[in-house]
């Protein structure tokens, strides 16, 4: 699983560099959220831009990366495509995670409070 972080300011970003999370990635995906959030700054933006693909297991694994944050920290999903974006709403996660269409409304949204 290719994952790339970096830090600006109060935010940590972390990018997917895959297109796909699902049951074959899902628990790499998970081990290595868990050493980059570990230390997490109040919020974390997930850039899901090159995901084309989700299935249930990697959503899992998204919801389980919210749980393994420090306490007081956020996590904002950015650049969803229309497939990605369709999942999460579908199984109604909108209203667990604040969904963004670019990385730039998301720095400027809710994870930056």
């Amino acid at each position: 699983m290719k994952l790339s972080t970096r830090t600006e300011g109060q935010l940590q970003i972390i990018s997917v560099m895959e297109d796909r999370i699902d049951a074959a990635v899902a628990r790499a995906f998970k081990e290595a959220m868990r050493d980059m959030v570990e230390h997490a700054p109040p919020g974390v933006i997930l850039d899901l831009g090159q995901v084309s693909f989700i299935d249930s297991s990697g959503l899992g694994a998204v919801v389980a990366t919210l749980k393994l944050l420090p306490p007081g920290s956020k996590l904002s999903l950015a650049g969803l495509t229309p497939a990605v974006d369709r999942v999460f709403r579908l199984t109604r996660m909108d209203s667990v995670f604040s969904l963004f269409p670019t990385m730039d409304a998301a720095m400027a949204g809710p994870a930056t409070a």
